[in-house]
């Protein structure tokens, strides 16, 4: 959570990346939601396999997957409720101009398209070399 945190407000200062004002709510969807997420799908599915078992490589890929859904869910909630919440008199949207609809599809529908087969396997991958390369890091012996 720190080290997300930590590249996220560099990114904004330094970058531009996401904006000074939008910190709070990236380092919430990237740097809480996100990890949590993914670490309770990941132990839901891994279940109490062995360390190098296939099925936590499985496990890890689908788990980062639906990680990064929830957490651009969440950014779609926050977009579509920008409208309700901040607004003209007259009822025009001072920052984001659609609706809660409209910004959830948005926001999920990237991380549901074809680069999404990808994202799972290269972490399945990374654990899987971790597995044979340096097990310690996830909490096994080498077998």
């Amino acid at each position: 959570m720190i080290a997300i945190t930590v590249a996220l407000v560099i990114q904004a200062l330094l970058f531009g990346d996401g904006g000074v004002t939008a910190i709070g709510a990236n380092c919430f969807n990237m740097a809480f939601v996100l990890p949590f997420v993914g670490y309770g799908v990941y132990r839901l599915l891994s279940g109490r396999a062995p360390a190098h078992s296939r099925r936590r490589m499985i496990a890890a890929g689908i788990a980062g997957y639906i990680g990064i859904v929830v957490a651009s869910g969440c950014a779609g909630v926050e977009f579509g409720l920008q409208p309700l919440l901040h607004h003209k008199p007259d009822g025009q949207a001072l920052y984001c101009p659609y609706g809660i609809n409209v910004a959830v599809t948005a926001m999920v529908g990237q991380p549901c398209s074809s680069s999404a087969g990808s994202r799972r396997s290269i972490t399945a991958l990374v654990v899987n070399y971790l597995q044979k390369h340096e097990p310690d890091l996830l909490g096994a012996e080498t077998p």
